[in-house]
């Protein structure tokens, strides 16, 4: 039924638009023919005059849809092309800012090298750190290869971060201070006081909330104060004497006043390591 009745509207529009073009084409003969009378010749032009512009509708109709479709798909383009522009131009910002981390933490690797002229150094950049592990180990682009061994420290920034736990021929996996392995063969550590004496401990564990080390098996009278440097003691394995590993933030003592637990800010981030040093104990040279 519905279609009836649109093929009715259909046909209705036919005979119209038949009749208007008739109209128009009796009306143009009786405006253009010298014999009719002028009054009528006033209303063929009206009515000329009235079909062009009934039957110009559509067509202005149909000439401003298109325009407005093509203004559309012009004004889509633009809008995809800006949005391209926004995401390199986001892309390349974040390129410029790992750079500029990138650069600033090799700068400080070369110049941690460079106090280090005592001992023989090995660059290496971090190729894993997954974030399941990231507490305890990253693994590092240089191995056997290359001379790394096990037990090795290794650097970055301007302190101590871990020491060199697996060794492989291309790589080898670090260790970190901050490790959570309670059965982890602990970094040998000292605290220098004033008057240059040392307080010997063992790095026993990490503070996750303060992001500082902690510095266990203390038991001493000695004034520890905030501020006094933690380097390593050199004993009890293949890490040098001295290398930095931070500074005291705090000094937790049991009931006799007794210091038996230091807590130190690393001198190095244990979160954003990118570029490494590991160091051998053999002295450059020899």
């Amino acid at each position: 039924m519905q279609k009836f009745f649109s093929n009715k509207k259909l046909i209705a529009l036919m005979i119209a638009l038949l009749v208007s073009l008739g109209l128009i084409a009796g009306s143009m003969y009786a405006s253009n023919n010298r014999n009719t009378p002028p009054f009528i010749q006033r209303i063929a032009n009206d009515v000329v005059g009235i079909g062009g512009r009934l039957v110009a509708i559509p067509g202005d109709f149909a000439r401003n849809g298109l325009d407005d479709i093509n203004n559309l798909l012009d004004t889509f383009q633009e809008n995809q092309r800006l949005k391209s522009q926004l995401d390199n131009l986001a892309q390349t910002k974040v390129q410029v800012q790992t750079l500029k981390r990138e650069n600033k933490q090799l700068k400080t690797q070369l110049k941690l090298n460079g106090t280090l002229t005592d001992y023989s150094q090995i660059s290496a950049a971090v190729i894993l750190r997954t974030p399941s592990d990231w507490r305890n180990m990253v693994v590092i682009n240089q191995g056997s290869a290359a001379g790394v061994k096990k037990g090795m420290p290794v650097m970055a920034g301007s302190g101590l971060i871990g020491r060199v736990v697996e060794v492989n021929r291309t790589n080898a996996k670090v260790e970190m201070l901050s490790t959570a392995n309670k059965s982890s063969d602990r970094i040998a550590a000292a605290v220098e006081t004033k008057g240059d004496k040392e307080v010997n401990g063992i790095i026993t564990g990490y503070d996750e909330k303060s992001g500082d080390l902690i510095l266990g098996e203390l038991n001493t009278d000695t004034d520890i104060k905030k501020g006094n440097d933690v380097v390593t003691s050199g004993l009890g394995g293949m890490t040098p004497k001295g290398l930095l590993i931070g500074k005291v933030a705090s000094v937790k003592k049991d009931d006799y006043g007794l210091a038996n637990s230091v807590y130190l800010t690393p001198a190095a981030s244990l979160n954003d390591v990118t570029v490494v040093t590991v160091i051998s104990r053999t002295i450059a040279g020899d």
